[in-house]
């Protein structure tokens, strides 16, 4: 035999990032909510396609050094989306404006892949009562508002312990 090219290797040419494949194909069967022969079929190609057009734009898939401990944090995440929403509640209909202990944080990264700030940044967002707003230019600084925290400094801590430790784990 020769030594042409493997069929791995053929198939991470054709399919660069399987899962935004995976992903692309399913978004478009939902949307069209039909699952006709041509609504396959073009799903099928914006899931081979899209990824080609956009693989020089990400070239690697991030790495993630703990499956496990991703799907606990998603957990973890999820579960503190739901205590927030109480939390924010509980503050807008029963504390007034001017008792509220709004601050700028400026959180200090530890973590250096892009991919980890992303999630840090959004996990942030995501949950209620707090918004990441700027990343600085070197990456080393994320700009929070939190919309009550007694002190801007634990508040920081908190984030820190909480959340980019864990992602640290998973990211490296």
């Amino acid at each position: 035999m020769t030594g042409g090219p493997t069929l791995r290797a053929v198939l991470r040419r054709c399919v660069p990032h399987p899962a935004i494949s995976v992903l692309l194909v399913g978004v478009w069967l939902g949307l069209n909510n039909d699952f006709g022969a041509g609504t396959v079929l073009m799903g099928v190609v914006l899931g081979l396609v899209v990824p080609q057009l956009v693989s020089g734009l990400w070239p690697a898939p991030p790495r993630i050094l703990s499956w496990h401990k991703l799907f606990a944090y998603i957990a973890l995440v999820l579960w503190d989306i739901v205590v927030a929403n109480l939390a924010v509640a509980r503050l807008v209909l029963f504390r007034p404006v001017a008792q509220m202990r709004m601050h700028w944080i400026a959180v200090p990264l530890d973590l250096h892949a892009p991919e980890a700030i992303a999630v840090f940044a959004a996990t942030i967002t995501l949950t209620p009562g707090t918004v990441s707003c700027d990343l600085s230019a070197d990456g080393r600084w994320l700009l929070v508002h939190c919309l009550d925290a007694a002190d801007a400094g634990e508040a920081a801590i908190g984030l820190k312990s909480r959340y980019e430790d864990r992602l640290k784990e998973i990211f490296g």
